[in-house]
């Protein structure tokens, strides 16, 4: 598809999440607006698939240019660009994305 919308993170059918923490969409970003902290997952009760997970994922939609190198770059095809494009706010704070937001982008 041409149009690149706003950002979402994919899970698997299972609940788990898909980002394994590998920081690759953040090397990626050419203006940087990618920010990932990687989390040790616990063995018990893992997060993600890998040996890691993302303890914070936030996309920065201010500096973001919807190039779609993220995606590209993403072995898990954790991070995809959507299709909504209403991203007008009052607050700047609000654009950037927090990795709850980015989980679960139908909710408020």
């Amino acid at each position: 598809p041409r149009f690149r919308g706003k950002h979402e993170l994919r899970r698997y059918e299972n609940g788990m999440e898909r980002c394994i923490g590998c920081m690759l969409c953040e090397a990626a970003c050419p203006t940087g607006a990618i920010y990932v902290e990687a989390e040790e997952n616990d063995p018990l009760h893992p997060l993600s698939p890998g040996e890691r997970h993302a303890k914070v994922y936030e996309v920065n939609l201010l500096r973001c240019i919807f190039c779609g190198d993220c995606e590209e770059a993403c072995p898990t095809e954790a991070i995809v660009l959507g299709h909504d494009f209403a991203m007008a706010n009052y607050n700047r704070r609000d654009f950037i994305l927090t990795k709850q937001e980015l989980l679960n982008p139908g909710e408020p």
